[in-house]
């Protein structure tokens, strides 16, 4: 199974914050909705099958065992999280700060988006060696995406962290975390929790604007908004 991202033309720029309905082959969905429920160990391929209404013999033919489908799961989500942070990376240019701020947005997007899918990652102590080593080298490769722009920040002044790798590994991790908590009928919406996440991301790395509010981030207002329930009168934006 290939295990680079992929390197198709990215997504057009607007897409990369698009979500449709999750499109996985049955087995797969329902396989992802049982090692939710049950755990990795606690599911069987018959349970599987039983959901699926397909005999233990049929999954068989499409899946060569449940690690196999763990393994195809994480691998799915991975790499449709790097190819929508290289969309918005791309569509931000060579301007570290819009690259740092369009990635955590697209992270924090996909966690809360395909929330079930993201919630998987924590089946990765089940994975076998050669797949938990492919899966690990795709998410190397989404933390030195961000780290790049890290450093590239910190060249140009952008963004003062003196530990940028543990920086970014604690953003990746809060980021990720959302998978956990995020609830679609929330006080929230994925996309207001996204920005929480951008600004809490760059007072991480030390982006001087986290601190004093002056941030160039394209829907500001709408932090504001973030403070206040569903269906509150929304605060006025500086």
């Amino acid at each position: 199974m290939n295990t680079e991202p992929s390197q198709d033309p990215p997504p057009p720029a607007e897409r990369w914050r698009s979500y449709g309905p999750l499109d996985l082959h049955p087995i797969l969905l329902h396989a992802m909705e049982a090692f939710n429920e049950h755990g990795y160990h606690g599911t069987s391929v018959r349970d599987i099958a039983g959901r699926v209404g397909v005999t233990v013999p049929a999954l068989y033919y499409h899946y060569e065992n449940k690690q196999a489908l763990l393994a195809t799961l994480l691998e799915t989500s991975i790499k449709d999280v790097l190819d929508r942070c290289r969309a918005a990376a791309r569509e931000a240019g060579d301007d570290p700060l819009a690259r740092f701020c369009g990635m955590v947005e697209s992270i924090v997007l996909y966690m809360a988006h395909r929330q079930q899918l993201a919630f998987l990652d924590t089946e990765i102590r089940s994975l076998e060696p050669q797949n938990r080593a492919r899966y690990v080298a795709l998410r190397d490769y989404l933390e030195h995406m961000l780290l790049d722009t890290v450093e590239a920040g910190r060249v140009q002044g952008v963004f003062t962290t003196p530990i940028p790798a543990d920086a970014v590994r604690s953003v990746l991790v809060m980021c990720q975390g959302v998978a956990n908590w995020f609830r679609e009928d929330g006080p929230l919406t994925a996309e207001e929790v996204a920005e929480r996440h951008v600004l809490l991301s760059l007072g991480t790395v030390g982006h001087p604007g986290a601190v004093t509010g002056d941030l160039p981030l394209p829907r500001r207002s709408s932090l504001a908004r973030a403070s206040a329930p569903r269906g509150s009168a929304p605060r006025t934006s500086r």
